[in-house]
């Protein structure tokens, strides 16, 4: 198959793309649209640079299970406890199998025991009832309307941890680094879109700038025409002989940039990787995304977004209760948390973590032991600076009279959205990243201090 090479120059520095081929050419952090930006913001008055790291629960979590209301009397009335003749979903308020009660009202999930720790030390809060104005139950919708903060706007193409990069006061000098912002994924997300430079780097272990010349090879193996880096080594030498243009000259500035990426990477891969304080994580992907996220933290390249996603939350069958395929689930979520918390120690002083989803499961549990696509759900802040030990958000209540009903239904069957996601998306955008102009990062919508759900200590 025939394949036409083309070069596109976007704010001073280019991503390469291939026609008819598949993947596309050039390294994944230029394919996934990684342009490159001067300022850097500035460090904190602390002296730590602030770090946001976004974790992506794709699929639609049930919230209520993560976070069980058992001490809301209608919880138990549209959802049974697994037994014998009841293929229940609910988590049980005592005994075996119940939930850790948090404050009476609210219990984790069993499941979810390895974040207890880091809840009743303070570091870690919920924020229930959480969730977008929007009334899609479409994954994709809902997806991009979360990552572009702008529900129900298909025209806005960058993404808000882009613009939030934008917002952010500029370091005096410059400081220019090609790891500001870094999806542990194989494309970039939709929330790191933009103008903004970004990096999707789906594993630092097989990262490799030729990875992608050839299709058909994965994992960062390195191909016989010597990669990227040949290529940028043919564009200087046309640039050192007076051709190629404005564009050889191009690739010269941002194919240096190139090159230094890859030599941390390759710096990072140096030795084996030794999680510190004991930290385990989960095996598979989502583990190794947040070991490989602390590790660039602890590199100290400049890092401050990072971002992760995990699936299979899309439990409309078999979903579970104390145990089953949400609870596995949420196993391996809690421990990568928890591994991730102990891992960077000290660190989490300067680290914020935010879990989310694109909206949450039916009160009432279906026919086939599992829910459907729902409105409201919960969210997770962990770190040094996070208001925690506390469920956080108004709770709608789970009375037929107080269910979310969408447009065209007659009857509820959601939770209600109190907290819209962009007042956590904000507060964490002023108070942690140090945004001072709210407005250019959620341009439809006016977050304010006033909406703010106190996630972060004052």
């Amino acid at each position: 198959m025939k394949t036409t090479r083309r070069i596109f120059l976007k704010s001073g520095a280019l991503t390469v793309a291939s026609v008819g081929m598949a993947p596309s050419l050039g390294p994944m952090f230029l394919r996934a649209g990684a342009f490159a930006a001067e300022p850097n913001r500035a460090r904190h008055k602390s002296g730590g640079k602030k770090i946001l790291i976004c974790l992506f629960q794709r699929g639609a979590v049930d919230g209520l299970s993560m976070v069980v209301p058992h001490g809301d009397p209608y919880y138990y009335k549209h959802r049974t406890v697994n037994s014998p003749v009841a293929n229940g979903i609910a988590i049980a308020r005592t005994g075996e199998g119940g939930v850790f009660d948090l404050d009476g009202q609210f219990g984790l999930h069993p499941a979810l025991a390895p974040l207890l720790p880091i809840y009743k030390s303070g570091h870690l809060a919920a924020i229930q009832a959480c969730g977008s104005p929007h009334a899609t139950r479409s994954h994709f919708d809902a997806q991009d309307y979360m990552e572009s903060a702008v529900p129900g706007e298909k025209t806005v193409r960058d993404g808000w941890l882009t613009r939030a990069l934008a917002a952010c006061p500029e370091d005096r000098a410059k400081t220019e680094t090609a790891f500001r912002a870094v999806a542990m994924t194989d494309r970039l997300p939709r929330s790191l879109h933009g103008r903004q430079e970004a990096l999707a780097i789906p594993d630092l272990k097989t990262f490799d700038i030729g990875a992608a010349i050839r299709p058909g090879r994965k994992g960062g193996a390195t191909n016989n025409d010597g990669g990227f880096e040949a290529m940028y080594g043919s564009a200087v030498g046309k640039v050192t002989r007076g051709e190629g243009g404005d564009i050889a000259h191009s690739f010269e500035d941002s194919g240096g940039e190139t090159i230094d990426a890859l030599k941390i990477v390759r710096g990072l891969n140096a030795k084996p990787y030794n999680a510190a304080n004991g930290a385990q994580y989960p095996r598979g992907r989502f583990g190794e995304s947040l070991q490989q996220i602390a590790q660039i933290i602890k590199a100290d390249v400049g890092l401050e977004i990072a971002f992760a996603e995990a699936g299979g939350w899309d439990t409309h069958a078999n979903q579970g209760g104390a145990q089953g395929t949400l609870s596995r689930r949420l196993q391996e979520f809690a421990q990568g948390l928890a591994a991730l918390n102990a891992d960077l120690g000290d660190r989490m002083s300067d680290v914020v973590v935010l879990t989310m989803s694109e909206f949450g499961r039916t009160v009432r549990q279906n026919g086939n032991g599992g829910t459907d696509h729902g409105h409201a759900t919960c969210f997770f802040a962990m770190g040094g600076d996070v208001n925690g030990g506390r469920v956080l958000g108004d709770w709608p209540g789970l009375a037929p009279e107080q269910l979310y009903k969408g447009p065209g239904e007659i009857v509820g069957r959601d939770l209600a959205v109190t907290t819209d996601f962009r007042d956590v998306f904000g507060e964490l955008a002023q108070k942690h990243l140090g945004v001072t102009n709210l407005g250019a990062v959620f341009p439809e919508y006016q977050s304010s201090p006033q909406n703010f759900r106190r996630v972060l200590r004052a």
